[in-house]
């Protein structure tokens, strides 16, 4: 019987790191459209994998550990965009495997386990397909809950390298992105501090938090003579605070329905299993899994707030706090009926049924050839009124459908298709005579065409004060903006590309394209890769 049980338990722990490595290969076999903002990823990786460093070589307002894995991944595969994709499915894989770590180390059931890592890779892993700090940020954040959870359950050696391992992959989440990166800082101390009291042991929480400390001090000691204080960014001058606590109370109370619904079901479970304060302190396994819960969805409910887009960054806190509920359940069910056979598959196929949106858009590519089309769309035709014809909705004439989107003949956009005139338009600046002719191009490039850099190619201004992109009041300030300026007014560059997007707030600055306007020459424009309410268009200017 033991066997059997032995059997079942690790052909479940396959099928979890089966599940983990299927649905983040996926992007490995298809091809993507231009993603929006995706030149921040490329040209952070470019840069780190050309041996530029944060701060020393270019300014940014958070810290650098994001473009960290991307840029090795350039080193080691070329500087194509596809290669984000590739480093992207790591990413998914580390991720994986760490929110499994987490639940083996809480001892949460096989079936339980397996139904939740599901559920976190369909629902948080597998629709990012690309690099993207805000979730970059928090894949750091959980490999260090999983070597802080691994730490709690070892002791001598072992133990110390797990807390220090959890204190460096914290320090990673926090140089990624300040907001989440806090938080991360913050649950590990509250996780340690918890356990302390219950073991009445203080060790591990003293050896997490000067770790972190020493290791935080040494990282940003070599940049306080680059501009660090200037640069990252804690709410100071001429940084704006991003955190409102009115702000966050508002979307709790008005939106997160999930969150709140949580909350509620952990709140009765928690009342019908602990009869009384000391039956809670008592089971210190569940404790510690109810302090992780309710903490990722402190976490999720800020985070919703400060880091905004997209806006499924912080759907991780599904996952989470399924596998407590779940695991809650089981422990009320009846002696013997959670052994039924029938319990995880039934989980299983509900975190399908739940998530089903995931993964039907692919399917639903596949069946609308083999089906018969839907009802009737034609809004003009006589009579004809159904779900998708009830409204008269404005055309927008300049959208590019999807479907007539293209691949540019440029390796570093290979499996890559954008919209048509946005390649024709690469091409004619591919064929300009001063691209083709002139050696040593000086070029300001304020688009997100950001692999230009290699096919033009040219190469890329860098200092303290050089901004990695140019969002004003966000990734650059006004001493940014003065200083290109004055290098437009002094005709310092051959080239200058420039995208002009009205309906975003100067994510490329408004002066500057001023100042081009007034002292070069507009030569050519072009579509560029956005659709939606962001579309903008890509300017070419020469002296």
């Amino acid at each position: 019987m033991s066997l059997r049980v032995n059997l079942k338990k690790n052909s479940l722990s396959v099928f979890e790191i089966g599940v983990i490595l299927l649905l983040a290969c996926v992007p490995l076999f298809v091809t993507f459209p231009y993603r929006v903002n995706i030149f921040l990823s490329w040209e952070g990786a470019y840069r780190i994998s050309q041996g530029e460093l944060p701060f020393r070589d270019f300014g940014l307002p958070m810290g650098g550990m994001y473009w960290a894995i991307p840029g090795i991944f350039f080193k080691l595969f070329g500087t194509q965009m596809i290669t984000l994709v590739k480093a992207q499915v790591f990413i998914n894989i580390l991720s994986g495997l760490a929110f499994r770590s987490i639940l083996k180390s809480l001892d949460v059931p096989p079936a339980t386990r397996f139904a939740s890592v599901l559920l976190y890779c369909l629902s948080y892993s597998f629709f990012n397909f690309w690099p993207w700090y805000n979730h970059t940020v928090i894949v750091y954040e959980f490999i260090g809950l999983a070597f802080l959870f691994k730490a709690l359950s070892v002791q001598g050696k072992k133990h110390t390298a797990f807390l220090a391992l959890a204190a460096f992959f914290t320090l990673c989440s926090f140089f990624t992105k300040q907001d989440a990166g806090a938080m991360a800082v913050l649950i590990s101390l509250a996780v340690l501090f918890f356990n302390g009291l219950q073991e009445r042991k203080w060790k591990s929480l003293f050896i997490f938090t000067a770790v972190l400390v020493i290791m935080g001090v040494l990282i940003v000691l070599p940049f306080l003579g680059h501009g660090f204080g200037y640069w990252f960014n804690h709410g100071q001058p001429p940084h704006s605070a991003r955190i409102s606590l009115m702000e966050i109370v508002q979307e709790f109370f008005i939106n997160s329905v999930w969150i709140k619904f949580y909350l509620f079901l952990i709140a009765i479970l928690a009342v019908i299993r602990f009869r009384s304060w000391k039956a809670f302190w008592q089971a210190k396994a569940d404790a510690l899994f109810l302090l992780l819960t309710l903490a990722i969805l402190w976490e999720a409910a800020v985070f919703q707030v400060t880091s905004y887009t997209p806006p499924d960054n912080n759907v991780f806190f599904h996952s989470f706090a399924i596998a407590y509920i779940l695991t809650q359940l089981v422990k009320l069910l009846p002696a013997g009926a959670a052994n039924t056979r029938w319990l995880g598959p039934v989980t299983v196929a509900g975190v399908l049924l739940w998530w089903s949106n995931v993964y039907w858009r692919y399917i639903d590519r596949v069946l609308e050839r083999a089906i018969p089309a839907k009802a009737e769309t034609i809004a003009s035709a006589e009579n004809v009124v159904n779900r998708q014809t009830y409204m008269i909705l404005p055309k927008d004439t300049l959208e590019i459908p999807l479907s007539e989107w293209v691949f540019s003949d440029l390796k570093s956009f290979r499996n890559i298709y954008m919209p048509a005139p946005t390649v024709e338009g690469i091409k004619r600046l591919m064929n300009m005579d001063i691209v083709k002719q002139k050696k040593d191009l000086k070029v300001l490039n304020m688009s997100e065409l950001t692999p230009l850099a290699v096919e033009i190619p040219y190469k890329l201004e860098k200092g303290e004060y050089y901004p990695l992109w140019y969002h004003l009041g966000v990734a650059m300030f006004n001493k940014q903006a003065e200083m290109f300026e004055k290098n437009i007014a002094e005709k310092k560059y051959d080239l200058v590309l420039f995208e002009y997007i009205p309906t975003l707030n100067n994510f490329y600055p408004f002066r500057v394209r001023d100042s081009l306007r007034a002292n070069y020459q507009l030569v050519d424009s072009f579509f560029a890769p956005r659709r939606g309410d962001t579309k903008g268009v890509i300017e070419v200017y020469v002296p």
